[in-house]
């Protein structure tokens, strides 16, 4: 079996224009997954899902590539909403609600990734968020979606025009927005980070 690399089987979900929304049937994948509450820029929850999901993310694909089921660890995707979406439109950030993560093949189970979590506590002896992961399949159907390229900070020109295109086409929220961070931000200047900006729809 060849690698895995669902950026490339799956371009439409992970490469559209930056210039034009893009309406999208988007199927039900795998995916590790954390929960969590709190603004994402001081939460220690949120950092410490990062670790959580990328250390058993490449502890599976180390220990399938071992069975010839080798696999491109995804980018972090997250998910974004509040009780009040109020808060969210307006950036009351301490009452945000989100899930971060990341994508897995269709041939990653279960008792893997419990194996995989076990394997990464025995070799780090404590990973916070750990005990929160899980993987689960999450399906969205409909979306629309864009790419922002820009600061994470300067994306509410880009949703306002996701939103408006709903609005023009008859459509409304069918789902939490969806961001996925296909950039480094560690390695990749303000101005060129790339993101997919995501929103599951339905008729009004």
């Amino acid at each position: 079996m060849g690698k895995v690399d669902l950026k490339k089987e799956l371009k439409e979900l992970y490469f559209p224009s930056a210039k034009e929304v893009a309406m999208i049937d988007v199927p039900e994948m795998s995916f590790l997954a954390i929960d969590g509450i709190g603004n994402p820029n001081t939460s220690g929850d949120f950092q410490d899902s990062f670790q959580a999901l990328y250390g058993v993310a490449y502890t599976l694909k180390f220990e399938l590539k071992k069975d010839e089921s080798d696999f491109a660890v995804m980018p972090l995707e997250a998910l974004w909403w509040a009780n009040d979406m109020s808060s969210f439109m307006e950036a009351r950030k301490d009452e945000w609600k989100w899930t971060n993560m990341i994508a897995m093949p269709d041939f990653v189970t279960e008792e893997q990734v419990g194996a995989a979590k076990e394997q990464l506590l025995a070799k780090r002896g404590e990973v916070p968020g750990l005990e929160k992961l899980r993987l689960e399949r999450f399906a969205e159907g409909l979306s629309v979606q864009i790419m922002h390229i820009g600061p994470y900070a300067e994306e509410a020109p880009t949703i306002r025009r996701l939103h408006d295109f709903m609005d023009e086409k008859g459509y409304t929220f069918g789902g939490k927005h969806h961001e996925i961070y296909l950039s480094d931000p560690r390695r990749t200047k303000p101005e060129r980070l790339k993101t997919v900006v995501r929103q599951p729809v339905r008729r009004k």
